[in-house]
């Protein structure tokens, strides 16, 4: 099928593979180590890693090397673009080595600076796992190189859907090592103590990441000596290779200060009590899977187009980003409006049908819900942010989305700090929420409480909640200064209401289902439950003439007299 698709096809597929196979790894972390200091320690240790590929890997590369290579390869001068590939290549060797080095020998620092919060089993096993999991910086870095080259050939597909074998690894060590040589004891939920099976299964699913960062580079690299045979380890500094680094430097500052969110929430997490990382982290799965799938889609697809618009009359070019932004914005309403209302309002199912088994409970559930539900103010307004950057960067702004995403953070920390150590005092316990401590509060509790808290704590939400309010503020800067470009931006076509009406009424028949069938495994519940909610949204929005709703539900939108799709108000 992949075979078939054009090169936006190819990418959207490989990311929705990869996408998914994330999520079945969240799941397989879930039911082997459920919510608890070991699963604190882990998260906190992946922070490193996942840091060096966002800063020096996709992202980064996409905007440095791509450009430079392409045209290479565009002009026929392939030797010269081999020279350029191998000298990137082994610039970046050579960095992430130092950085594993460093990460290494610096374990103890590096954990007391992200989360300084932490003590005890906590702080040992985050150590402990920071030098397992560091030297797989080097190879997620070269697997973005990888991604680079491939894409630059127009090879999309392997190179979005490569990190799928990254998740399967992981999944196959958790399985083997959960089921025969491990058990994670349930009694260590909730507090720091770290039996040996925990301490013993998160270790090894820390080399899996590893092991599965060696085989994602190792499916690409035999597409890579096809395509770039005499690839060879060279230090060159040339004019290509500096035009690169004179790209790299800049967008790498950039890219930092998007990092320095993720890293000021952990950091933040880590004065709150055990669970709150791990309720982060898996939050953070579900928030980003929409962002990924429909935010990251429509603007990768939009900004080549948005790009070549800017190249005719200021007032014609204008009309034409005007007109694919709302396009875009209409197809990201569409699937994101019903997402963040079902995760505010059915999070619950959501959540218990993916992760509530094994070492996950239902207190755990309803702690990430309610994590889940602070992402969901925001996720309208940050995936529609992803298209309106894409915009600015065809336009050749690229400072204003860097002082947006500073702003962002800013806001997202201060409204954080403010709430998260009110909402630490509140736990989820059998009988709903208790208040437990002293309201209102303007520090942390006591480490020892913190370490040894015997229920689900909901400070995480205070934090989740800060980062939805700001991912509006930056959605609204972003806005104010293209419309100040192009125009009037805006949702247009009663797309909100008809994407709330529809979600609203898919809300209701998940109310009505739960009613009905009663009290059955969360699995279950959210098989029956979730297909008819969402078949009731293609309905109503279908019935309300939302054009993409005819499109998914296989009508296509009615032809004019003059033979084109009528497009009405819709996408």
């Amino acid at each position: 099928m992949a075979s078939r698709l054009g090169g936006s096809g190819k990418v959207a597929v490989g990311i929705f593979s990869s996408r998914v196979a994330g999520l079945a790894r969240e799941i397989a972390v879930a039911a082997f180590l459920g919510n608890g200091a070991a699963l604190d320690a882990f998260s906190a240790a992946m922070k490193i890693p996942n840091l060096m590929q966002n800063l020096l890997g996709e992202g980064v590369l996409s905007a440095s090397f791509i450009p430079s290579y392409a045209r290479l390869l565009a002009e026929d001068r392939e030797e010269e673009a081999g020279r350029l590939a191998a000298t990137v290549l082994s610039l970046l060797v050579a960095l992430t080595g130092v950085l594993v080095v460093l990460g290494v020998l610096g374990a103890e620092l590096l954990t007391d600076l992200l989360t300084p919060g932490v003590s005890g089993d906590r702080r040992d096993l985050t150590i402990s796992l920071i030098r397992v999991v560091t030297p797989g910086i080097g190879l997620l870095v070269v697997s973005a190189w990888c991604l680079g080259v491939l894409n630059s050939h127009r090879r999309f597909f392997l190179s979005y859907v490569a990190p799928v074998v990254w998740n399967v690894t992981q999944i196959v060590a958790l399985a083997v090592g959960g089921w025969f040589v491990f058990d994670a004891a349930v009694s260590t939920q909730g507090t720091s103590v770290i039996n040996a099976d925990a301490r013993g299964l998160a270790l090894v699913l820390g080399w899996a990441t590893v092991a599965g960062a060696a085989l994602q580079v190792g499916v690409q690299v035999p597409q890579i000596r096809r395509l770039s045979p005499d690839i060879r380890p060279r230090f060159t500094v040339d004019g290509p290779v500096r035009e690169v680094i004179s790209r790299f430097v800049p967008v790498l500052g950039a890219r930092g200060v998007v990092q320095l969110s993720a890293f000021l929430d952990q950091l933040l997490a880590s004065f709150l009590v055990v669970g709150a990382i791990g309720a982060l982290r898996y939050g953070q799965v579900l928030y980003l899977l929409p962002i990924s799938l429909f935010g990251m889609s429509v603007a990768a697809a939009e900004l080549p187009a948005m790009s070549a618009a800017t190249s005719a009359d200021a007032e014609a070019a204008a009309r034409a980003i005007r007109a694919r932004l709302h396009r875009g914005l209409r197809r990201i309403s569409y699937f994101v409006v019903p997402t963040a209302v079902a995760y505010v309002a059915a999070g619950d199912v959501v959540v218990g049908a993916l992760l509530q088994r094994g070492e996950f409970s239902r207190a755990n559930t309803l702690q990430v819900w309610a994590v889940l539900g602070g992402y969901a103010i925001g996720l309208l307004g940050a995936t529609s942010a992803r298209l309106l950057q894409s915009a600015l960067y065809g336009l050749g702004d690229a400072k204003l989305p860097a002082r947006a995403s500073i702003v962002r953070v800013v806001v997202s920390s201060i409204i954080g700090v403010l709430l998260m150590f009110q909402l630490d005092r509140v736990g989820v316990g059998p009988d709903g929420l208790q208040v437990l401590g002293d309201l209102p509060a303007f520090g942390p509790l006591p480490p020892a409480v913190r370490e040894a808290a015997d229920l689900p704590r909901l400070g995480a939400l205070g934090l989740t909640i800060g980062s939805g309010i700001a991912a509006w503020v930056e959605y609204w800067l972003l806005r104010d200064r293209l419309q100040r470009r192009v125009g009037a931006i805006h949702h247009a076509g009663g797309v909100l209401d008809q994407t709330l009406a529809g979600a609203l009424a898919a809300v209701g028949v998940t109310v009505a289902g739960r009613f009905v069938i009663g009290d059955i495994p969360p699995l279950l519940e959210g098989m029956l439950v979730l297909p008819v909610a969402g078949v009731a949204y293609l309905l109503v929005t279908k019935q309300m003439g939302f054009p993409l709703a005819r499109a998914v539900s296989g009508r296509p939108p009615a032809r004019s007299a003059h033979g084109r799709r009528a497009t009405g108000p819709g996408p």
